[in-house]
């Protein structure tokens, strides 16, 4: 290996792992501002936080592995500019392209690792760390309410507080659906006020109400075709108790959240996409069929007075509904405007309901298409970034962690901005999945070329003192102008 290859990757290695690190605290400390209020009086074991950290941050990999090779090159590239060894080697005749090669070979091999890693690694760990997480949420559920908002971490209950009292624990204008028995929301409870707190072993969950009504529907609840009376009973203060079950944390099978779009690698995606697509294309030929089979033929079928019209038509003869219309009385017309608009009302319920399975599937198979597309574009950024951060170094000069770092945050949130945007307008079908994946990254690319290109023939574009001395130029024409007025 050459000394200059191996003084570039050495300037390079120290930097990059420690940005590296760095970037994964500041990712990790996100995830936990974010699910602070779920982790919390939890009571939860040593080893159960430093799992889920672990999980979450391989998680994070994919995301603070681009930030930290932005930042190392630019920082590398600055500290060189700025101890005038970039100039002391291009005076030594080394082009820029000879310097950054042993980088671009180091990012090249980076980038197929962080495609392996999100291909292999990532899809077990978003696994991990979801189940886990899951699992958590559900531990002691009475902390995980929030106001304003349906809570479902009670098995068999969901639950709405519009307000809690922090001091007293009070909570005010409380709905309570009961589904304990899985036969739907049969029973609601709506109160005033009211106390909810688990019992000291940690395994129930006492329930105080005040002031207000409990609806039952019988029939539902009993499971019966029969009519039952619908029952509501009024109260002023009522008590229950919820069974919580085991204290200890109580692990979730994962086979649960194994067939999450996050959870699969390329080859699952892609069997699942196909999956996914033929069903959703065979659902669509077969209802056209059955729509235009059950409202236009077999209907007609059933009235004798018809049967002429479809013979006709069968033998390829045009037929009049008009002349056919006329031929009823008063009474047929009635009854046949009536059916045709029960029919047309029935097929366009039909029409919606197929249309809302089609939407769901559709966005599914997006959802899969996006992440197909995840685990290219976030190991691809890693190769736009060095590209960006290296000649941007060796343009500005500066080292260390000052003027490097905030350059690198501000790339950085422009790329993850237009990145989230392209990746809702996929998910909304606004662009296809592969265009909104892929637009942050052709929108940084020709910035990395620029940037390169400028860095490679020392450009004046991105000088500041070119530019102060052409607006002092400028100035000085007009105070020239003005003496000679």
């Amino acid at each position: 290996m050459k000394k200059l290859h191996l003084f570039m990757l050495k300037s390079f290695v120290g930097p990059f792992v420690a940005t590296f690190f760095i970037s994964m605290f500041v990712l990790i400390m996100q995830f936990l501002w974010r699910y602070i209020d779920d982790l919390v009086g939890k009571g939860l074991e040593g080893h159960v936080i430093s799992e889920l950290l672990f999980y979450v941050s391989l998680t994070l990999v994919p995301m603070g592995l681009p930030l930290a090779v932005l930042l190392a090159s630019i920082m590398t590239f600055g500290s060189l500019g700025e101890n005038y060894e970039l100039t002391a080697l291009k005076a030594a005749g080394i082009s820029l392209y000879r310097i950054m090669k042993p980088l671009i070979v180091l990012i090249v091999i980076f980038t197929i690792a962080a495609f392996f890693f999100s291909n292999n690694v990532l899809p077990y760990a978003n696994l991990k760390a979801s189940s886990l997480l899951y699992d958590i949420k559900r531990q002691k559920p009475e902390l995980s309410l929030k106001e304003g908002v349906f809570i479902n971490d009670i098995e068999g209950y969901s639950i709405k507080v519009d307000k809690i009292d922090k001091k007293s624990g009070m909570m005010y204008n409380m709905l309570i659906y009961n589904h304990t028995d899985r036969r739907g929301n049969y029973e609601m409870t709506i109160a005033d006020s009211g106390i909810m707190e688990a019992d000291p072993t940690g395994r129930f969950m006492e329930v105080e109400l005040y002031h207000g009504y409990t609806y039952t529907d019988e029939g539902l609840k009993s499971n019966n075709n029969k009519t039952y009376p619908f029952r509501r009973v009024q109260f002023d203060k009522q008590y229950f108790i919820i069974p919580l079950g085991d204290k200890d944390l109580q692990r979730t099978d994962e086979d649960l959240f194994k067939n999450s779009y996050g959870m699969l690698n390329i080859a699952q995606l892609d069997s699942t996409v196909s999956a996914l697509s033929l069903r959703l294309d065979g659902r669509k030929q077969r209802k056209a069929h059955d729509m235009l089979r059950e409202n236009y033929v077999k209907k007609q079928e059933r009235n004798p007075k018809r049967d002429s019209v479809i013979r006709e038509e069968t033998r390829g003869v045009v037929r009049n509904l008009d002349s056919l219309y006329r031929t009823f009385d008063v009474e047929e017309r009635k009854n046949t405007i009536d059916q045709a608009v029960q029919l047309a009302r029935g097929a366009q319920t039909s029409h919606m309901n197929d249309l809302s399975i089609n939407k769901r599937d559709e966005e599914a198979v997006r959802k899969y298409n996006i992440e197909w597309h995840r685990k290219f574009t976030l190991s691809f950024a890693c190769f736009i970034f060095f590209f960006i951060g290296a000649p941007l170094g060796g343009i500005i000069r500066k080292g260390g962690l000052g003027a490097p770092v905030v350059v690198s945050i501000f790339l950085f949130i422009v790329y993850y901005i237009i990145w989230m945007m392209g990746e809702r307008a996929a998910r909304e079908g606004v662009l296809e999945p592969w265009q909104g994946m892929w637009i942050s990254s052709v929108i940084l690319l020709p910035l990395g070329a620029v940037l390169t290109y400028t860095a490679m023939t020392d450009s004046a574009v991105m000088s500041s003192e070119s530019y102060t001395n052409f607006i002092k130029k400028i100035i000085g024409f007009f105070k020239k102008k003005d003496k000679n007025a």
